[in-house]
């Protein structure tokens, strides 16, 4: 998800309305085991932030991964998860195998992400050394979002340290292609889909919880009209039809905010040189809501105006989907075990959490696909895809207790 700094990049993937917070699980888990899991966290912190290190320094752009899936599967083999895989998109696997028969046995399934945004590579490539730890925090291109990865991978180690025997597998992912279409999401739901109770979407410390799914299509609009050089006229153009168009678009009234309707134009592509009118140019639509009905009046109001712009100018329009992203909302989620032992979880590590049911990540596929899944929201680091970018060690400590916390939990019914 395009974004400049960490904060802004999460909140733009976790918008959330405030909602009221359930009441926590009675007992997220045995006090003890709450204790130790966490003192195993902290007793590897150097450990955590080094696996972090070697991560952030591999480039590893939306469909570049395998380099880093290979170093995220050789880490998972190295800390004892079973069963490690990497898939060809790479996915990358590993597991703790519950202790039920295969007929019963369920999985709970915790998700990072592999890839970075476009830019974090070439940040990468132009540093003058190599990420590296200082004090809280780690600095240096791709740390920020590989935080998370070092995180899930730091409490699947206290998990196997501290003897935890759920009776339900407990899977940890790095999924790919997230950046560009949650591809690697997809393909790990549909792995796991029909064994699967619930996805834990691992993007920050906690703080902020999302149950929900919030509905994105991407459009990309493209207008043709006859070109030609500057002393044939300024007219026709196809630069006029964009503009009428992209103003009346941006002009379309929307529902209530609790709709979480909106819809916004942030790409225009037109032209080369000064004087020559292009013959095609485009742009992009943005159309996001909780309710798919809302977004499709959206869309119908486009194409509406598009018709329009075309009878009056001339131009000729052609509406190409780029990405269309399912939400949704599970019955009951809010009050479910997964949400009240979440908000227990955040509450202990000394955490208020915030709720909300419009996610726009990975947890998108799974809710869509009518599996309970949460998102984690909440620290993480700062200057996200930027040449100083860094991830807060302490932030990343605390997301690893938090996984290690609710996989506890989560493994036992």
């Amino acid at each position: 998800m395009p974004g400049l700094t960490a904060r802004r990049a999460l909140f733009a993937c976790v918008l959330s309305l405030p909602i009221v917070v359930p009441a926590p699980a009675r007992s997220a888990q045995p006090p003890a085991l709450a204790t130790r899991l966490d003192q195993l966290v902290d007793a590897h912190r150097d450990s955590i932030s080094a696996d972090l290190v070697r991560l952030a320094a591999i480039r590893s752009p939306s469909g570049e991964e395998a380099e880093r899936a290979q170093a995220v599967a050789a880490r998972m083999r190295a800390i004892g998860l079973a069963d490690v895989t990497v898939d060809r998109l790479p996915n990358v696997t590993g597991r703790i195998r519950g202790s039920l028969p295969d007929a019963t046995r369920r999985a709970i399934v915790f998700v990072a992400t592999l890839d970075d945004l476009a830019p974090v590579a070439q940040h990468q490539r132009n540093a003058t050394r190599p990420p590296y730890a200082d004090g809280d925090r780690v600095i240096g291109p791709g740390s920020n979002t590989s935080s998370t990865t070092a995180a899930v991978l730091g409490a699947a180690r206290a998990l196997i340290a501290a003897g935890v025997r759920p009776e339900h597998d407990l899977v940890f992912a790095a999924v790919a292609q997230e950046e560009t279409g949650l591809v690697g999401m997809k393909a790990l739901y549909g792995e796991w889909k029909s064994r699967a109770d619930a996805f834990v979407d691992v993007l920050g410390d906690g703080r902020s919880l999302t149950y929900g799914a919030i509905g994105i299509h991407w459009w990309q609009v493209w207008a043709y009209h006859q070109g030609g050089h500057t002393l044939t006229g300024g007219l026709p153009n196809v630069n006029q039809g964009i503009a009428r168009a992209v103003d009346r678009i941006l002009a379309i009234p929307q529902p209530p905010a609790s709709t979480r309707s909106v819809l916004n134009i942030s790409m225009i592509r037109s032209g080369d040189v000064v004087n020559r009118k292009p013959d095609s140019a485009w742009f992009s639509v943005d159309i996001r809501a909780l309710d798919a009905p809302v977004i499709a009046r959206n869309e119908a109001a486009v194409r509406a105006i598009l018709d329009s712009v075309s009878r009056e100018t001339g131009n000729r329009f052609d509406m190409r989907a780029l990405q269309q992203t399912a939400g949704g909302q599970i019955a009951g989620a809010a009050t479910s075990k997964l949400v009240r032992s979440s908000v227990a979880i955040a509450t202990a590590l000394g955490m208020t959490p915030q709720l909300g049911n419009a996610g726009s990540s990975n947890l998108n596929v799974a809710i869509a696909g009518g599996t309970l899944a949460i998102g984690m929201g909440g620290e993480r680091g700062g200057a996200r895809a930027e040449p100083g970018e860094f991830a807060d060690v302490p932030s990343m400590l605390r997301s690893a207790k938090f996984v290690a916390r609710l996989a506890a939990v989560m493994g036992v019914r």
